[in-house]
């Protein structure tokens, strides 16, 4: 019995003591403190889409961009009573009984533009759907892209220690 006890006593403190193999790094991480300083850019803008700019518009940065940035794009969808702001990601969809409306956006290295895509006739929208469209604008490394909600302005803004955005 007296083995038996000792074995299982130097078998627990070997397993205890053991270390494995060093794994591989891991990611830089998010705060900026083993990547760098992480910068993002953001800006706010009012629109409104219409025939004359074919339900359309460019917008320059205004700010460095680089090849591996990403710019999301944030649509204000509704203030509640008590002025709390509804941001949803692009694209998003409405649909009508003669068909569907979408707001969309793409970019480049140097501008986003924002258009209005689908297959209702924007010609006959009511102005709630076209005029004085907001939008929230984001641009953010791309290295750190999937690692967070990006359906969530909130959660990129904390990120990114975004605290306001510029008008424009």
């Amino acid at each position: 019995m007296k083995r038996i006890l000792s074995f299982i006593t130097v078998f627990t403190l070997l397993l205890t003591a053991c270390e494995g193999p060093q794994g591989p790094p891991g990611f830089d991480g998010f705060d900026g403190e083993d990547g760098g300083i992480l910068v993002s850019n953001a800006f706010e803008i009012e629109l409104d889409f219409n025939e004359s700019n074919d339900y359309s518009f460019t917008e320059p940065y205004g700010f460095e961009v680089f090849p591996t940035d990403v710019t999301l794009v944030y649509i204000l969808w509704e203030t509640l009573d008590d002025g709390t702001q509804i941001w949803r990601p692009l694209p998003q969809f409405v649909q009508f009984n003669d068909g569907n409306l979408i707001y969309n956006y793409d970019f480049t290295q140097t501008d986003v533009r924002f258009f209005l895509e689908g297959t209702t006739n924007f010609a006959t929208l009511d102005s709630s759907f076209t005029d004085a469209q907001t939008f929230r604008v984001v641009v953010v490394p791309a290295d750190n892209v999937g690692r967070l909600d990006l359906s969530d302005l909130n959660a990129v803004m904390q990120a990114y220690n975004i605290t306001e955005f510029q008008k424009r």
